[in-house]
């Protein structure tokens, strides 16, 4: 049995698609269906069981879940929504709740595999997975850092395997539900076919128009990586999980206009909430990756973009 924590979510449900495409069907997803619409990314998915989250918690907090039975977990549940400034909130959705499930699969000798986040690294312009680059700018890169923290104090005395992923710009499939937290890719798509242009922000942080430069990762190479580390038990640690690459903003939409054979880029003004809170570039910093032992090629803008857009067509969502 496999457990897959914000199954119903964007990365998580990917990762169950993927894990039914290798004959896993022995899978229970765990989530939130407080906004309903995510049973659509569980409609066409094997799983064996739904647990609400805090149904999941309770019990084994009881210590009546059949965590025996368990062979690996993925912790990809959380509150990713950065612009969410309850801290109380934050805390106890991806730092409380996930000391617990570590915990548990401590104590159970499970494999725990988890989502942190690119925004730990917030202000920083070296993308290297230790302290002294670690800058968060909101609550939640914070929520994200202070757990990957924690799991760096249990490393050395860990039994098994623990994960830690920094996923970097996820596109792709199932996202609709996150809203105005859905990828770029996603939002460009759909303001080219309403109404023919795609706006993107005036220069920022040094940048020019649309330069802004991020690490856009294709949602099946996160899944790809996240499944390595299922196949290599013996590896541990917190990991980047990005291209190694950094495309423009532009980039995106070139691509997206492309796509489409029409629409325009239309520059707007940076917003000034998002002054000192928003990361003009990323880049992961693939080599703790690669030393590891991953070995794995990863699509570029142009290619995961056209890839997930033809996707959208077919899915006319």
């Amino acid at each position: 049995m496999i457990i897959v924590t914000g199954g119903a979510g964007f990365i998580g449900s990917n990762l169950i698609k993927a894990l039914n495409k290798r004959g896993e069907t022995d899978v229970i997803a765990v989530d939130n269906l407080e906004n309903g619409i995510k049973f659509k990314n569980l409609a066409d998915l094997q799983i064996c069981d739904y647990l609400d989250k805090e149904e999941f918690l309770a019990t084994a907090d009881k210590g009546a879940f059949p965590f025996a039975r368990v062979k690996a977990v993925f912790h990809l549940g959380a509150c990713s929504d950065t612009t969410e400034w309850d801290g109380r909130y934050m805390m106890r959705n991806n730092f409380t709740y996930s000391k617990k499930l570590l915990h548990a699969c401590e104590e159970h000798q499970i494999p725990f595999i988890y989502a942190s986040s690119a925004a730990t690294y917030g202000g920083s312009e070296t993308f290297v997975e230790k302290p002294e680059f670690e800058k968060p700018l909101n609550i939640y890169g914070y929520s994200k850092l202070l757990f990957d923290q924690y799991t760096r104090r249990v490393f050395p005395k860990a039994g098994t395997q623990i994960v830690g992923l920094r996923y970097f710009n996820v596109y792709g499939p199932r996202e609709s539900h996150k809203g105005s937290m859905a990828s770029v890719a996603y939002h460009f798509y759909n303001q080219v076919r309403q109404d023919g242009k795609i706006r993107l922000f005036e220069g920022s942080g040094g940048f020019k128009d649309g330069e802004q430069q991020r690490d856009f990762i294709s949602v099946t190479d996160a899944v790809e990586i996240t499944l390595w580390f299922l196949e290599h038990p013996e590896v541990s640690g917190i990991f980047n999980a990005g291209t190694g690459r950094s495309q423009t903003f532009n980039d995106v939409a070139s691509a997206v206009i492309n796509h489409h054979k029409t629409g325009e880029i239309e520059y707007i003004p940076f917003p000034a909430h998002l002054a000192g809170k928003y990361q003009s570039y990323t880049r992961a910093d693939l080599s703790k990756l690669r030393a590891a032992g991953c070995d794995l090629e990863f699509k570029t803008v142009e290619q995961g973009v056209s890839e997930y857009l033809k996707w959208l067509d077919a899915s006319g969502k």
